[in-house]
């Protein structure tokens, strides 16, 4: 189904990252390890707590340097190196597919390891053990206070042209470990099957729009994807 010359785009969400040890965004409670999610991932949870939001992010930073890419990032990596028109779009914060090797990725909520100033905009990536603490950073631009890059509740997602003229040009459309309610991003299923493209979904629980899908993988990333990679590659 799928050979050199297909047209693909991948979606991940948080299920491909928790195999790798990265706590998911939100447990069945509603609660973002014991914050609500308005505390610590909204602008204004972070006007009216600065200091709870940056602790709370400087904790993410930190697990990064914990953890490795899976199989399934590693996976995604031999996918684009055989195909000639490949985009991953993923949800995830964190820097595993950049370091299984993906090039051609799009961060559509941002990323942990770089930091943005509120004041001019500079984004850079802040991550050795000087930039790990407590206090806050500023920008080596302009020296304004440096914010999380990332995309809170409330904020546009970013690079949305550039997703939505790869949906609506490409063939083959996977989903990998997302729950398939958090929008626009649940909205990228019914893109591409607007525009005729074949859909596959993988996940350890069938997502909401589950029934949407052409196919449906029911497991885990890392297991699933290694095996359908090498199918695809070689045959």
């Amino acid at each position: 189904m799928i050979s050199k010359e297909t047209n693909v785009v991948i979606l991940t969400g948080a299920g491909i990252s928790a195999e790798s040890g990265i706590r998911t965004f939100r447990a069945s409670d509603g609660l973002w390890e014991n914050h609500r999610v308005e505390e610590v991932a909204t602008p204004e949870g972070w006007a009216a707590n600065p200091e709870l939001v940056w602790n709370f992010y400087q904790q993410r930073r930190r697990q990064l340097l914990e953890v490795e890419p899976n199989s399934g990032h590693h996976a995604l990596v031999e996918l684009e190196s055989y195909l000639e028109h490949f985009l991953l779009v993923t949800q995830n914060v964190d820097d595993l597919h950049e370091r299984a090797g993906s090039n051609n990725l799009i961060h559509m909520h941002g990323e942990l390891a770089p930091l943005r100033c509120e004041e001019c905009g500079h984004v850079e990536i802040m991550m050795d053990e000087n930039h790990l603490g407590e206090n806050f950073l500023t920008c080596n631009q302009c020296e304004g206070r440096m914010r999380p890059h990332i995309v809170w509740f409330g904020e546009m997602p970013m690079h949305m042209p550039e997703i939505e003229k790869a949906l609506a040009e490409c063939e083959v459309f996977i989903a990998i470990g997302t729950s398939g309610h958090v929008y626009p991003a649940a909205n990228f299923l019914h893109i591409a099957r607007r525009h005729g493209a074949h859909t596959i979904g993988i996940n350890l629980d069938p997502p909401e729009n589950v029934y949407f899908f052409d196919e449906f993988f029911q497991g885990k990333a890392g297991e699933i994807l290694p095996h359908i990679v090498e199918k695809w590659t070689t045959e």
